[in-house]
């Protein structure tokens, strides 16, 4: 293995979500609520096989106290968050959201999937 290069976090197991949005997106097109987008990455997920937590209680801590909660859309396999988004574009505060959701759950990859006018999706690596 080359030390130079860094390895991809969770790849396959990415790579399969990605495939399975493209999935729901060919079928669905765009235009409906985010929830049904979260509900239909669900239906696809466990037809794949694959676990998941639907809008997973998920708190904040500050000096190891809860300072706020919130609900991760879907949490695959303990590995990977899915923060899903039905806008017309990405925009900076969706990839803060997912940073600091990243930070709260301890989990190192998050998946941004924004299922608008064209299906996007962006890795982060905490």
């Amino acid at each position: 293995m080359d030390t130079n290069k860094a390895e991809i976090i969770h790849k396959d197991l990415s790579y399969k979500i990605v495939g399975l949005a493209m999935e729901v997106y060919n079928e669905l097109g765009c235009g409906f609520l985010e929830k049904v987008y979260e509900n239909a990455m669900m239906i696809a997920l466990r037809e794949a096989g694959i676990q998941a937590e639907q809008q997973k209680n998920i708190s904040v801590y500050f000096h190891n106290h809860v300072v706020g909660e919130y609900c991760g859309d879907i949490v695959v396999e303990n590995k990977i968050l899915l923060e899903l988004k039905s806008v017309e574009y990405l925009i900076t505060a969706h990839r803060s959201q997912i940073l600091n959701y990243l930070k709260a759950t301890q989990l190192q990859l998050g998946l941004l999937i924004n299922f608008g006018k064209k299906l996007e999706y962006e890795r982060f690596v905490f």
